[in-house]
């Protein structure tokens, strides 16, 4: 029997995506999720109904900030790797409900940290977030470079996992992989973000409110790439750096089994092309309302790729203007869209 994987945040966007490709190589998968009412519930619970055809998968609706069944939990079974993606996620949510991202980035990831310190697994890996660089404008973006100034408390819980999974890596040995997502998007989407909304407005005939006048870019990546990514970093544990050296710290490793890496398409788009593309699979131009640029957002995205690539052998493959087209018949198909 192939080994046991634990993924939080089963019924998310990108939970489901990594839970059924782990599934498809003949893993058995337990998901867990609290299946919160952030967006539609019943969109999450259709993502469900991708999963629940393996006979390899099972789930539980829990949640990562009760301590007790957590531990519960990994005392109940024996997982050999886990993928936490459970997360309050969102950046401009973040700047209305703060505390429901403490609650769940911090004290929610705390809960993994400590089930994995007295249940060892052989490795853990975790969604972190491109948004961390925040006030860093060289680009690409880089690992290997500070990030130390995040614009919204989205990113501040990212960051604390961070250096979180660092402190349980060096005190406990416990090997650790955090993965900085850039702009991730394609079928079975999250409704707040930009996609989806932008589809939706669309085809409702409403206007999509378009932040900083347009001039934006986010290196836009296509959730099978991202799946593809996770699964090739579960199965390479973090090793400590020999090299490491601390009068020229790297933050990207150390000397605990700790690493951290972008995940991206190492290809920024405009906010303006990325609506063509949209535009272009409608066969719908779209009205657009201008808007100024919203607190806690960055001005551009853009992953350095070579870590994950010689680490890993990365390389994301589908184009934007594809993945677009894909997610458009998605989502008429599963809205009914005529």
């Amino acid at each position: 029997m192939k080994e046991s994987i634990l993924v939080t945040g089963a019924a998310g966007f990108i939970g489901m995506h990594v839970s059924k490709l782990l599934l498809e190589q003949g893993y058995q998968v337990t998901g867990i999720d609290n299946m919160n009412d952030y967006y539609d519930p019943g969109l999450k619970e259709a993502r469900l109904q991708q999963l629940e055809g393996y006979s390899g998968f099972a789930f539980h609706v829990l949640s990562m900030e009760q301590e007790y069944d957590m531990i519960q939990l990994f005392r109940k079974n024996h997982f050999d790797y886990v993928v936490h993606l459970a997360a309050q996620a969102g950046v401009r949510y973040s700047l209305e409900e703060p505390r429901a991202y403490v609650q769940s980035n911090v004290s929610g990831f705390l809960n993994m940290l400590e089930a994995c310190r007295h249940y060892p697994v052989k490795h853990l890996v975790y969604a972190s977030s491109s948004s961390v660089y925040g006030a860093n404008e060289r680009m690409p973006f880089s690992v290997h470079d500070g990030a130390d100034h995040p614009l919204s408390l989205y990113a501040a819980t990212k960051l604390a996992n961070e250096a979180m999974a660092h402190s349980y890596s060096h005190l406990y040995g416990i090997s650790t992989t955090g993965l900085r997502f850039f702009t991730v998007y394609g079928p079975w989407g999250r409704p707040d973000m930009a996609a989806f909304k932008f589809v939706r407005s669309i085809l409702e005939g409403k206007p999509i409110e378009v932040y900083n006048e347009g001039r934006m870019k986010r290196d836009f990546t296509y959730i099978d790439d991202i799946a593809d990514g996770v699964v090739r970093v579960l199965f390479q544990p973090a090793e400590g750096n020999p090299a490491w050296n601390g009068l020229q710290p790297d933050p990207a490793t150390s000397r605990a089994p700790y690493r951290l890496y972008n995940i991206g398409n190492h290809e920024p788009v405009s906010l303006l092309r990325f609506i063509e593309y949209i535009e272009q699979a409608l066969g719908i131009t779209a009205e657009k309302k201008y808007m100024p640029l919203q607190d806690g957002d960055v001005i551009e995205t853009y992953a350095d790729m070579e870590d994950l690539r010689r680490d890993a052998g990365f390389t994301a493959s589908t184009p934007v203007e594809e993945g677009v087209r894909r997610f458009v018949d998605w989502y008429k198909t599963f809205y009914d869209v005529k």
